[in-house]
């Protein structure tokens, strides 16, 4: 049989398993669904493969595919452990990313798209209904009156329907992001359409209703508490341990995936080697407190570097798909940071630099609760940017996942800077400042050019308080420079070095000099001996760390330079380097 494609991109099921695509079974978490929830919500950040599940169940529960189930489920898990259900439901699918979120085009779009969903249920089970079902339904004006008339039709002739809608708060997201609180409190508050519709499922599903069963998906809570009053009976299983692996990979689902595909074609890596280079980028979510041995890649990028990998046999030029990208900057708008630099840019600040953060999060809270911070970082865990990675004095414990999402929290908090007219560098310029330190080690440059900078801002002169924001401006800068891989508050040596400046030696394998860089901070009236303090007390951490065979093994042959900031204020009173002495690397480029 010829080798299984990679199923980059796809959502449909049927094409998938007809179609010699390779499939990650996760027909398994079928029961565990019926079992816990009728009403089911799941929030997972977006390319993480929801769409593919809900395509999975709705192939599974609907009774006019039910002959098929051997021909698309017998060898997967639910193959050979069905439930009662299976084939039982007539299923109705909506999918509110088609919604146009444009004020002026919103509920034409949506009851356009409603009524689109609503026609092809008539027709698929018309021989279920009266002879004039279709056309009655189709004789309904809007959204609301063609979900109450099928809703009063399906309860007559007693129909179990399974209800699906994915990306339920798309274009709510879009609408609160672009068009602020008054557009979306009058959508989701109130008489506001989206409300009532909410109020019409419940109709449904409540008492003697026929829609026995939700799955709901989403990126967030917020719409939905915003709907709550309208609809209170979907539970919210996203943080519930038997759900942790339901939507994207483990690492034994990759692993098995590599196999495969070096079986298949014999490519010369090892497969321990991919999952080394692919673990950083993609892995590391954990959406439950419990389940941190056992994190998650994301689907969509895994299959992109697994897709890229078999094309040429090395890792992608870019490891990041432009599509997570351009998903990302899809909520930044949500991500509220006011002109003034305040509370929620703050708290990115803190987590770019200590890498972690602590809070409550919460399963539910309304839009005008935004930037309280435990909203505001629960937000961020829901969209991907944060995971759990344990518990400290009984809050939460968060961190940045991966490579991936920190580079999307250095362009957030950049773009901060920028909006508060606080801070704005050159990229081209720093580029070809960070080119000549990493092929020349010409370090001193880089540093003097932030320093100067500093000075010149005057804004940004006015907002230094100490180390973690002088730390903040260089780790967000540096970190969207494509010759190093920047790991703040990096553990080595017992100790945490500001940070490591890893050579991306995977792209740039002729890159020369590697650094660990340490910043210390001392007041505008600090003393030259309590400069001299500070400046030896960094020399002492600097060579411990350079002690730590993580970075001997990961620098590679290059040079390893111990470099030691201390700012005065904004003023950059010691600018050192000394290098590794353990182990001479290149003097010159090669």
């Amino acid at each position: 049989m010829a080798m299984k494609q990679i199923p980059y991109g796809l959502t449909d099921f049927e094409r998938i398993r007809l179609s010699n695509y390779y499939y990650v079974d996760k027909t398994r978490y079928i029961a565990e669904v019926e079992k816990s929830a009728s009403f089911f919500f799941l929030i997972r950040p977006r390319r993480f493969g929801k769409s593919l599940f809900l395509n999975v169940l709705r192939w599974y529960y609907d009774i006019n595919r039910k002959d098929r189930f051997q021909e698309l489920f017998g060898d997967l898990y639910i193959g050979s452990h069905p439930t009662e259900e299976q084939g039982k439901y007539l299923v109705l699918g909506f999918n509110f990313a088609g919604v146009n979120p444009d004020p002026d085009q919103l509920l034409r779009s949506f009851n356009s798209h409603c009524a689109a969903r609503f026609r092809e249920f008539a027709y698929s089970y018309e021989s279920f209904f009266s002879p004039d079902f279709p056309e009655e339904l189709e004789r309904r004006e809007n959204a609301d009156d063609k979900l109450n008339y099928l809703i009063g039709e399906a309860k007559r002739f007693d129909l179990p329907i399974y209800l699906f809608i994915d990306e339920y708060d798309n274009f709510t997201n879009a609408i609160l992001a672009n068009m602020g609180d008054k557009h979306y409190r009058a959508l989701t508050h109130g008489t506001g359409f989206f409300r009532y519709f909410f109020n019409k499922l419940k109709e449904g599903a409540t008492g003697e209703g026929p829609i026995k069963r939700m799955f709901i998906t989403g990126v967030s809570p917020v719409t939905m508490d915003d709907v709550t009053s309208g609809f209170n009976i979907g539970s919210n299983m996203s943080t519930h341990p038997s759900f942790n692996g339901i939507i994207g990979f483990s690492e034994e689902e990759v692993r098995k995936m590599l196999t495969y595909y070096k079986e298949e074609t014999g490519f010369e890596d090892e497969v321990d080697d991919l999952l080394d280079i692919m673990k950083p980028w993609y892995d590391n979510y954990c959406f439950s407190n419990g389940c941190q041995n056992e994190p998650m890649y994301n689907s969509d990028m895994a299959l992109y570097f697994v897709f890229h990998y078999l094309l040429v046999h090395h890792a992608p030029e870019n490891m990041i798909d432009n599509n997570v990208r351009t998903d990302y900057n899809k909520l930044r708008h949500l991500i509220r940071v006011d002109k003034q630099f305040g509370m929620n840019a703050s708290i990115i600040q803190e987590i770019i630099n200590n890498g972690e953060t602590t809070a409550v999060i919460k399963t539910a809270f309304p839009a005008e609760e935004l930037t309280r911070p435990d909203n505001f970082k629960s937000l961020l865990y829901y969209f991907g940017l944060l995971t759990i990675k344990g518990m400290r004095r009984g809050d939460t414990l968060l961190g940045i996942p991966n490579l991936t999402v920190r580079e999307q929290l250095y362009s957030y908090l950049i773009s901060a800077y920028q909006e508060a007219d606080m801070f704005n560098l050159q990229l081209y310029e720093l580029h070809e400042l960070v080119k000549s330190m990493a092929y020349d080690g010409d370090w001193k440059p880089v540093f003097e050019y932030f320093s100067a900078e500093l000075k010149r801002q005057s804004a940004i002169r006015e907002f230094i308080e100490g180390e973690a924001h002088v730390k903040g401006f260089l780790l967000a800068y540096l970190g969207m420079m494509r010759a190093y891989i920047i790991f703040p508050e990096y553990e080595a040596g017992k100790g945490y070095a500001d940070f490591y400046m890893m050579p991306d030696l995977l792209h740039q394998p002729e890159i020369a000099y590697s650094y660990i860089v340490e910043v210390k901070y001392a007041k505008r009236d600090a003393t030259q001996t309590e400069i001299d303090a500070l400046n030896a007390e960094a020399a002492l951490q600097l060579k411990r760390y350079a002690d730590d065979p993580k970075v001997h093994q990961t620098k590679g042959e290059t040079q390893l330079l111990l470099v030691t900031l201390v700012f005065k204020g904004w003023e950059l009173a010691v600018c050192d380097a000394c290098p590794d002495n353990r182990k001479e690397g290149p003097q010159t480029h090669p």
